[in-house]
């Protein structure tokens, strides 16, 4: 590709050039294939359910004087550019804490990256507008923005989303608006040149600012995808050299190199609110199921957790939706309740006397022994006027050892999507998601 940009030719390689070649070579019904449907399917599950907020609604207005077009996301008759379809997914798709993840990057390459596929993808006239290019992007922009995670290790008091995963939507627009790999590289070091510094201090006090960063995410990598497709380049050390000015990291910072597919670990949530929670929230479960529903009795809990999950999830009494999605103590009382923790938990559900009864009783203490080991996953004992119980959860559904089963995702979107889609159309989105030839359009796709 020509460029207009002199330095350009003579850049050096990106530092993820050799995944960027890489990751593009999985083949239709292959392992990598199955898993980035899936990925797929339960993104738009979560970004139609969150679109019928209507913070969200308010918000899409809003977007769409700013970004007018002809792109409509499912669950939503608001109309938007490609651009802007990009940022509204992404603060959707995070609403309900039902996204994806990958633990070993340390958070969600996905809300950035598919919002950015899906933005680009639903509309006509870009080089390859078929499904099979749209999953090649979302699976090239993850590989990238996993190992922009691993290299990316926030500070105290910052918030892992809306950061890195910029570089991995750069790479994935970039692909779909036709650069080619080198160009693809550039994108990313053209976000890691203005990386987003994100704060943890909304979820603290309960502000929705949160939900913005996976949208400023997305946005960024458009546009720095389109840079790059324009022949825009960017010095070969941007990460390095913002990893340490930001960060205080010294390069070169270690990453997985090409040949492993962080896409197969990555986890796809049974729950909704933050992976930390999910152990307890499982324990929990187990527990409501021995106690036959009877929380009433209850008079004593004591959870003990992996440090990391104390640290991001203390948030005691939460008042607001987000500061319940980042809650040890609320996501286990409402579990024990509710025998579930859906996007329901987050409602009228946080009135309930019997949960706030029980969230006030959790004491949280540390698990040195998971902690040292680096591993996840929780214990749960329990004090009733009976009995003493404890239930533990080292695995829950998601992780790699029990990834979330097609049925399952299924069955999960159609949870989230049943109703803002109606049932017809959930179901026909969903077969063409997991079903359609690689050559079929993408925009009839989404439109079924």
């Amino acid at each position: 590709m020509s460029s207009p940009d002199p330095s350009a030719a003579a850049q050096p390689p990106s530092v993820f050039d050799d995944v960027i070649a890489w990751a593009e070579q999985f083949r239709p019904g292959d392992p990598v294939d199955q898993k980035v449907r899936l990925l797929l399917l339960d993104s738009i599950g979560c970004i139609a359910a969150g679109l019928q907020n209507d913070t969200v609604r308010q918000a899409a207005e809003r977007l769409a004087l700013a970004y007018p077009g002809t792109v409509h996301l499912p669950g939503s008759a608001i109309g938007l550019a490609p651009g802007g379809a990009a940022q509204l997914a992404a603060m959707a798709l995070c609403w309900d804490e039902a996204c994806e993840g990958l633990a070993r990057a340390h958070g969600r390459p996905g809300v950035a990256v598919v919002p950015a596929c899906l933005g680009l993808g639903a509309r006509t006239g870009l080089p390859d507008g078929s499904l099979g290019s749209l999953l090649r992007a979302i699976v090239v922009g993850y590989e990238v923005g996993g190992r922009a995670g691993q290299l990316w290790r926030i500070r105290p008091g910052m918030h892992v989303d809306g950061s890195w995963h910029s570089l991995g939507a750069a790479v994935s627009a970039a692909r779909l608006l036709g650069a080619d790999h080198g160009a693809q590289g550039h994108a990313a070091q053209i976000a890691a040149c203005q990386v987003p510094f994100s704060l943890y201090r909304p979820i603290t006090v309960g502000s929705l600012a949160r939900n913005t960063y996976p949208a400023h995410a997305a946005a960024l990598g458009v546009l720095a995808g389109s840079a790059a497709a324009a022949g825009i380049a960017a010095p070969e050390d941007a990460l390095a050299e913002a990893r340490r000015l930001a960060l205080g990291h010294e390069p070169p910072g270690e990453r997985d190199a090409a040949g492993h597919w962080m896409i197969l670990e990555g986890y796809l949530k049974p729950f909704a609110a933050v992976r930390h929670v999910h152990y307890g929230a499982a324990a929990a479960i187990a527990m409501r199921e021995r106690l036959g529903g009877n929380t009433r009795s209850i008079r004593g809990i004591t959870l003990t957790i992996y440090e990391e999950a104390i640290r991001y999830c203390a948030n005691r009494n939460p008042q607001a939706p987000i500061q319940a999605q980042f809650s040890l103590s609320y996501g286990l009382a409402a579990a024990l309740v509710l025998g579930d923790l859906g996007p329901a938990a987050y409602g009228p559900a946080m009135h309930d006397p019997e949960i706030r009864r029980l969230e006030r009783l959790v004491r949280i203490e540390p698990c040195r022994d998971r902690t040292a080991r680096g591993v996840r996953g929780a214990t749960l004992h329990v004090e009733t006027d009976v009995c003493v119980a404890t239930e533990s959860a080292d695995s829950v559904a998601g992780d790699p050892d029990r990834p979330l089963s097609r049925d399952e995702t299924v069955a999960k979107f159609e949870r989230y999507a049943g109703a803002p889609l109606g049932p017809d159309r959930a179901r026909a989105l969903c077969a063409a998601i997991l079903t359609a030839d690689w050559s079929t359009p993408f925009p009839p796709v989404l439109d079924a």
